[in-house]
C-alpha cells in the first residue's frame, strides 16, 4: 500500500496522487506540488490515505509544501496575466492566419511555462506562432488543441436545467454518452433536446440510465404485437416508471392484425388502452429483453444532425 494525497488543479477538475511525505496536509489546503510540466498551485481534494500501489502512476510526485502567503500571491499573479497573454497569443494567430479558436491560457506557478489551449476542424502548423509567442513570453510555450467538451469544461456556462455546466462545476472526467440513452429513457431525440451547449450529447442522459435499463427489463418495444386482457394488440407507448403499457388492439383480435383490402393497413382500434406490465404477454419471439431501433421513426434530416452529436 501507498500512502497518498488528492490534489486537484481548478474546481471540477480530475484528482491527481500525491506524495505527502511528511506533511499533515488537510482536506482544502493550497499546497505547491511537483508535476511533469513543472511547479503548480493545487488544492488537497482528497485527505492523505492508503491505496493499492497498481493505482499510483510511478514515480509519484510529491507535495512540496503547503501554500504560503507568499504562494497565495504568486497564484493570484499568474491569474492576472492571463488576459494579456490571450490577447498577444490572438494577435499572433491573426497575423499568421491560422484557422483556431483560443479557449484559455494557463502559467505553471512557477513561470517555467506557458500553455495556451484551443480548439481547431483540423490539424493546426502552429510552429511559427510557437516561435513568435517564445520571443514574447522568453519561457517554454506549449499549445494543446483540445475537443468540445473540454472548451464546455473549461468556460462553463448554464445548461438547459438552468443550472451551472456539470463538467465546470463538478464532473471531474468525462464519461461515455451514446444516443442508446436517450431512447432508453424515452426521450424525444429532437437534437435540441438532448445536446449541450457543446453540440454534443448532454453528460446527464448517463445518469439515470441504469435504472432506466433495469426498468426496461421485460417491457415490449412500440410497435410490437402483444396479447392483453382484452385481445391482440400493438404497443403504441410505454412508461417505464409506472410500468404502463399503451396498446391499440386489433379489431378481429387477431396476432398479425387483419390487412385492409384498399389501403393495406392494420386494422387497429382508435381507442387506446393502458396496461400495466404484468398483464400482457409478449410474443414468443419477443420474450427476451427489449432491444432498441435507435433511429425508429426519426427522418433523415434529424438523424444526420443526431449522427454529428455522437462524434468524438
Amino acid at each position: 500500500m501507498v500512502k497518498v494525497a488528492g490534489v486537484k488543479f481548478k474546481t471540477a477538475g480530475k484528482i491527481y496522487y500525491f506524495d505527502p511525505e511528511e506533511l499533515e496536509v488537510q482536506l482544502g489546503d493550497s499546497v505547491i506540488v511537483e508535476t511533469a510540466r513543472g511547479m503548480e498551485f493545487g488544492m488537497v481534494a482528497m485527505e492523505i490515505t492508503e491505496v493499492d500501489e497498481s493505482e499510483v502512476v510511478t514515480p509519484l510526485k510529491r507535495i512540496i509544501r503547503i501554500a504560503d502567503e507568499k504562494d497565495h500571491l504568486q497564484h493570484e499573479e499568474n491569474l492576472k496575466k492571463k488576459k494579456r497573454a490571450m490577447d498577444l497569443c490572438q494577435e499572433k494567430i491573426d497575423k499568421h492566419g491560422l484557422v483556431m479558436k483560443l479557449i484559455d491560457v494557463e502559467y505553471t506557478f512557477d513561470n517555467s511555462k506557458i500553455v495556451f489551449y484551443f480548439t481547431a476542424d483540423g490539424r493546426v502548423d502552429f510552429r511559427e506562432l510557437v516561435k513568435d509567442l517564445a520571443g514574447v513570453f522568453k519561457m517554454r510555450i506549449e499549445l494543446r488543441q483540445i475537443g468540445v467538451r473540454d472548451e464546455a469544461k473549461m468556460l462553463g456556462g448554464i445548461g438547459s436545467c438552468g443550472r451551472d455546466l456539470c463538467c465546470h462545476s463538478w464532473l471531474s472526467d468525462f464519461q461515455p454518452v451514446s444516443i442508446k440513452m436517450a431512447k432508453v429513457q424515452n426521450l424525444s431525440l429532437n437534437p435540441s433536446k438532448i445536446s449541450g451547449i457543446c453540440g454534443r450529447l448532454m453528460c446527464c442522459l448517463k445518469y439515470e440510465n441504469d435504472i432506466y435499463m433495469e426498468f426496461r427489463k421485460g417491457m415490449p418495444d412500440i410497435g410490437e404485437k402483444v396479447r392483453t386482457p382484452d385481445g391482440f394488440g400493438k404497443v403504441v407507448d410505454t412508461n417505464l416508471l409506472e410500468r404502463d403499457v399503451k396498446v391499440r388492439l386489433y379489431l378481429d383480435d387477431k396476432p398479425k392484425g387483419r390487412k385492409d383490402e384498399a389501403d393495406g393497413e392494420e386494422k387497429l382500434s382508435d381507442d387506446i388502452y393502458t396496461y400495466k406490465k404484468e398483464e400482457i404477454r409478449r410474443m414468443d419471439k419477443h420474450r427476451g429483453n427489449s432491444s432498441l431501433n435507435i433511429f425508429e421513426g426519426v427522418d433523415e434530416d434529424t438523424r444526420k444532425e443526431i449522427e454529428e452529436l455522437i462524434k468524438d
